[in-house]
């Protein structure tokens, strides 16, 4: 999944705040973007008061966060946390929702396909609920299916999807 322009300033402002050496093209292989996009970004905190720039040598760049970007990077890691909180209440209350489906159908196990941090959600709200989760896919159980941050519940028989 693409990253937003506020995941990018945040991850620029992370890690210069570890690293005020760091290169544009060490943080363009870092977020996975050209490094013109990264000068545009830092360029647009240096307009924006967030960051300093000072020349250590001939081509070596310093940057130091001001406390205005210190801010920003406080104010964009507590969006980035409360975005990542509803996500995760949102995949627990479909898990749960579609679990009750399960039940309903007369299953007491189902198989997870796919992997990640959508996959572990579903698989702590299932052992939660009493459910167990089979090893390996086996379409005789329902299966919960991990695809680009969506859950989809296949029910054996069945030619509907469920999504969660």
């Amino acid at each position: 999944m693409a990253q937003t322009k506020e995941e990018h300033t945040l991850s620029i402002l992370e890690n210069i705040e570890r690293n005020p050496e760091i290169t544009q093209a060490d943080l363009a292989a870092q977020l996975g973007i050209a490094v013109g996009s990264v000068n545009w970004y830092i360029k647009r905190m240096v307009k924006k008061g967030w960051v300093k720039v000072s020349r250590m040598q001939r081509r070596r760049l310093r940057y130091l966060l001001t406390p205005q970007g210190i801010s920003e990077k406080s104010r964009l890691t507590a969006l980035f946390l409360q975005a990542s909180l509803k996500w995760y209440r949102l995949t627990r209350s479909d898990t749960k929702r579609l679990l009750n489906d399960v039940r309903r159908a007369g299953f007491d196990a189902v198989c997870i396909e796919g992997d990640g941090d959508l996959a572990e959600i579903v698989y702590l709200t299932c052992l939660e609920a009493g459910v167990s989760v089979l090893p390996e896919v086996d379409t005789a159980y329902p299966v919960f299916k991990i695809v680009d941050f969506h859950t989809r519940l296949d029910m054996p028989g069945r030619d509907n999807h469920q999504k969660g």
